[in-house]
């Protein structure tokens, strides 16, 4: 039997979740592989299986799954304080990255040469979220079932302009049923281990045991949510008392705490209603833009979902009211944050002590396996949306009856983009390049691009 290792003091902790917080490129699937390496096959912290049951939950929850699984296992290894610090840490070099790149972009975003850079930035973005369909399809998609799930889910979303808060929950239910049922055709697939050896629970420094923290009593629980519902609503609250609802610090408050409700699947999966309420519902960002600020979230480490710290500092910036633009933009960028990730740390310590006890639990993971095949669904509607605004200079809204959808005007194709976006895709899916390799290299053939005067 292989001896555990011995306990994690928080100043080692505070160390490697730096490490992994600078090392967290590559969306999701990247950043839950690095924790795996780091936390399961190298240090030996967590085994597998307590690992999976971790992230199937935090899979569960709105919000990025990946910064709230780190916070998840900080929080099982220290306690409370342990789970600020490992969540903190996860967002805070994308939150700085994306605030100083917010500021280059509107300083200097018109310039030509940074456009045709953003330009190029795009296309790759476009690969990127057809990746993302692929990658979650491949594993979430193992049944008759679970494919017909992801195609309702689509049709409802892209045709019917059903909110994917109710598809992710209808999904959920239809999961669960299914599995109390005994069927399998929502069996959940592991994430599998990064290596051959999969890492027993028993020889890790967290064991098989449940903690003592993982067995509180309502009263701790109570606590813990008005604790957490207050740093998070208090503020808000206060912003719309003092500047009224209609003030736009008020309404990034309410749409981005609205958000932290309803993001489940992630950012892909968020991005697409976030984009569409931003710039036609607010008119805080043009289309483009919004491809300009996911271009910049994979850029950057931490969670993809920072890209809401860039849609929060061009809407204060473009009305900042008495403030000056750049101060408003900054205070809206970091309350976007604030009210995106302070719920992933409510769920965190007030749902985590009751899921250490639902180990193995079939029906949960049911209803994780189906929530996630209908994410599928719910990411290729925003694969089209990106192609629509990244390949076609003009759209038209076609209506029939209950059903609505835009469709490309034809004529309006952009060829730069088509082939830039073309060649990200043979990048990935052909060289298996990655995606930061992409990037920069998209990024670098937009600006010959415009050296060249092909774009302007």
């Amino acid at each position: 039997m292989v001896t555990a290792p011995p306990p994690v003091t928080l100043g080692e902790a505070f160390r490697v979740w730096l490490r992994i917080a600078l090392l967290s490129f590559g969306g999701p699937a990247g950043q839950i592989a690095v924790m795996h390496r780091i936390l399961v096959d190298e240090k030996r912290w967590i085994g597998e299986h307590r690992f999976l049951h971790a992230l199937n939950y935090c899979m569960m929850l709105p919000g990025p799954e990946a910064q709230q699984l780190a916070t998840y296992i900080g929080w099982l290894l220290h306690r409370t304080r342990g789970g600020i610090i490992a969540g903190v840490l996860f967002i805070l070099p994308g939150a700085i990255s994306i605030m100083v790149l917010s500021w280059i972009y509107v300083l200097y975003g018109r310039l030509g040469i940074v456009s045709a850079l953003f330009f190029g930035l795009k296309a790759a973005v476009l690969a990127v979220v057809v990746q993302a369909v692929v990658r979650i399809g491949s594993r979430a998609l193992r049944s008759g079932a679970a494919r017909a799930l992801a195609a309702a889910a689509f049709a409802l979303i892209f045709f019917a302009g059903v909110p994917f808060p109710l598809i992710v929950l209808g999904a959920g239910i239809i999961g669960w049923w299914s599995a109390r049922r005994g069927s399998a055709a929502f069996r959940a697939g592991g994430h599998g281990s990064t290596t051959g050896t999969i890492v027993a629970d028993a020889d890790t420094v967290l064991g098989e045991e449940l903690p003592d923290h993982a067995r509180p009593g309502w009263r701790a629980a109570a606590r813990t949510a008005i604790v957490w519902l207050a740093l998070w609503l208090v503020p808000v609250a206060a912003l719309i008392a003092a500047l009224g609802p209609d003030n736009v610090f008020s309404r990034i408050a309410t749409f981005f705490s609205t958000m932290a409700m309803v993001t489940f699947g992630g950012a892909y999966a968020v991005l697409a209603y976030v984009a569409q309420q931003a710039v036609e519902s607010y008119g805080w960002l043009a289309p483009g833009e919004m491809l300009d600020g996911l271009g910049l979230a994979e850029t950057t480490p931490g969670p993809l979902i920072m890209v809401l710290q860039f849609v929060g500092f061009l809407g204060a910036y473009r009305d900042p009211g008495a403030l000056s633009p750049l101060l408003a933009g900054t205070l809206g960028g970091l309350l976007a944050t604030w009210v995106t990730f302070v719920p992933c740390f409510l769920w965190i310590f007030l749902g985590a002590p009751f899921i250490e006890r639902l180990r193995g639990n079939v029906a949960v993971a049911g209803a994780l396996s189906a929530i996630t095949a209908a994410v599928v669904g719910v990411v290729l509607n925003l694969a089209i949306w990106f192609a629509l605004h990244t390949l076609f200079r003009e759209t038209a809204s076609i209506s029939a009856g209950p059903l609505r959808f835009d469709a490309p005007v034809l004529s309006s194709i952009d060829p730069a983009a088509l082939a830039l976006s073309l060649g990200a895709a043979v990048a990935i899916f052909v060289l298996r390049a990655g995606v930061i390799t992409t990037l920069l290299a998209t990024a670098a053939a937009g600006l010959a691009l415009y050296a060249l005067g092909w774009i302007r």
